[in-house]
Parts: C-alpha cells; structure tokens; sequence
C-alpha cells in the first residue's frame, strides 16, 4: 500500500502558492483532482487544512497522498534568462530603484503600478519575472521572501541566495521584521491614534478578491486575525489624515481593508472606499499607500534598517497638503524600543 508522502518546502519556493507548489512538483496532478484533495483533506499543510491560493513558506510540511507519480525537484536554473522588451525595461527600472545592496539582499524602492508576480488577470511583465536582470554576476536569480500590491509602493526585500531566503522568510514567519507604511485617508481616524483588531476574510472569486471585515470571528470559519498599530502624523482640516500603519500580521490588503474599517479609506483606494477614497483639489487618484521601512534580522547577523523615498504622486500630495515628509519616521519609536 503506498503511503503518504511529507514534502517541505525549499527557499527556492518560498511564498509560491500551493496549486503552484503542486504544479512544479507534481505537474501530472490536474487542478480538478487537486481541488478535491484539498476539499477532503488529504492535502494538508503543516497538519491543517488549505486552500489552493494559499501561500507557502519556507520549511512548511505538505502532505501529499499517494498521486501514483513521485515529487519532481525544482528545475534547474540554466543561467540567467536574457530579457527583453517590457520585462527588460523593468528591470533597468528596479536596478535605479535599488536602496541597499550587499552580498546577500538587494532592497528595491517597488514602484506603484508593477505587479510582484503573475495571477489571474494580470500580465506577464511583473517584477518577479524580470529578476534575472538583478544577479550581478551571481550564480543565483534573486528570489522573493515577502510582496507588495500591485499599488503599492516602497520596500521590497531580495534573497540572493537559497540560505539568504530562508533566513529572510524564517524573520518574516517569526514578526522578527518591523515594518511601517505611510498613506493618506480620507477623513480623520478616531481616536487619532490606536490598534485595529479586527478578524478578515476573503470575499470574491480568485483574481477579484476583496478582504472583508469580520467583527465576530468566533462565528465565520474564514475568519483570520488581523492586528494594525496605527497614528495621525499630520492631518488637514479632518479632510485628509497622514497615517503610520505598523501591521503586526500580515493578511492580504489588511492595511486598506482596516482603514476602510475606520471609515477612512486610503486615498486612491477605489476597492475599499468607494468615491469617498478620491479626493479633490488635484490629488492624484492613484493609491497612497507606500512601504515607508523595514526592520529585518540580516541573514548574516545584525539588523538590516532600510527606509523608501515616497514615489511621486505621494510626494505631490505632501506637497500640496502642506505635510512635512521628515516627520512620521519616528510614529512607533515607543515600540522600537
């Protein structure tokens, strides 16, 4: 009788999602077949029942029954992958948006509007498919340990080895990463300052989700935990509030869907405010939503502190509000401590 196999995951499929995992690995294993595995349990990861779409990290246990087939390794690199057109001019766009380079990261300033990686209506000219053109002259294609939306802008760290990701994604997995963004909303939060803790789930099918508050956790199944540190650094007449968001989780558009919570949508954030997240008075109606620092244990020891200039748009609107962009860096100092 043949007999359930454990797989755990490498960095080198670090924050891949699970059919994703299945298809690299087992890739005579067809979607329906996968689904109903899943739905009967007999996919399981570190003991617990998943979802396809659910991300894997470094180190993770997935149960595999027997499929009649064995795991494949990943493939092997060939070198780096000559890039072209689109994906060419991202990467010459991310190499002037390099903040911090070592022998083991590269820290990137993510512009707004670049994917991190592919998925359901999106193209394939995203960040993760244009890394190649970021080895310099290593032997190994820079790997992802964390995302960005699509909108959102700011620090994004790149493992440059296989250990370097692992220890990445081990920093990550254990909140030992201090990370702060910035966004403007619409209206003023009250209390000015606090923490949100409020349950989110998923709503919506895959490619068009939307993150929905859950104020009662104990009766929704789908319900995950949720919890934000946020502060008003500046604020203009109760239209428009800079906040400091500290998230201590990291669920997906947690930051947006518990701003919309507040009854302050980001600005630019038509998913979750509606017409209420676009302003007017020559405000850009993109997302002011940007990855402002981390604070990462480094895969060599110490600590690796990077901060992201804001992109344009954002810069502007300080700009035009009259807010002084050298004044948030300091919003979580009680918690720094």
């Amino acid at each position: 009788m043949k007999s359930v196999t454990l797989c755990q995951v490498e960095a080198a499929d670090a924050d891949m999602r699970l059919d994703r995992w299945f298809k690299r690995h087992y890739p005579d294993l067809g979607h329906g077949r996968l689904e109903k595995l899943l739905r009967t349990g007999q996919v399981r990861v570190n003991g617990g029942r998943v979802k396809a779409s659910d991300r894997l990290s470094t180190g993770d246990e997935v149960r595999v029954p027997p499929l009649g087939e064995a795991p494949r390794p990943a493939p092997a690199s060939d070198g780096p992958k000559p890039l072209t057109g689109k994906l060419a001019e991202i990467a010459e766009a991310l190499k002037k948006a390099i903040i911090h380079r070592d022998e083991r990261v590269i820290v990137v300033n993510k512009p707004p509007g670049l994917a991190v990686q592919g998925g359901s209506g999106l193209s394939d000219a995203h960040l993760d498919a244009a890394l190649d053109g970021l080895r310099f002259g290593s032997a190994e294609r820079p790997k992802l340990v964390h995302r960005l939306d699509k909108d959102t802008s700011g620090v994004l760290v790149l493992a440059r080895d296989r250990a370097a990701a692992a220890s990445l994604a081990k920093a990550f997995k254990a909140r030992d990463a201090a990370k702060t963004y910035w966004a403007l909303v619409a209206g003023l939060p009250k209390p000015m300052r606090g923490r949100i803790n409020v349950a989110l789930a998923k709503e919506g099918p895959a490619g068009h989700e939307k993150m929905r508050a859950i104020t009662r956790p104990e009766d929704d199944d789908e319900a995950k935990r949720a919890v934000t540190f946020y502060t008003v650094v500046e604020q203009a007449g109760g239209r428009v509030a800079w906040l400091a968001m500290r998230p201590q989780t990291g669920r997906t558009h947690q930051l947006r869907a518990h701003a919309a919570f507040l009854g302050t949508p980001i600005v630019g954030d038509g998913k979750y405010g509606g017409a209420e997240a676009f302003l007017t008075g020559g405000v850009s109606r993109k997302l002011h939503l940007h990855a402002r620092s981390l604070d990462i244990a480094h895969p060599d020891g110490g600590r690796l502190r990077v901060t992201a200039p804001l992109p344009g748009h954002m810069a502007e609107s300080f700009k035009l509000l009259g807010f002084d962009a050298t004044a948030g860096d300091d919003a979580f100092a009680e918690l720094d401590e």
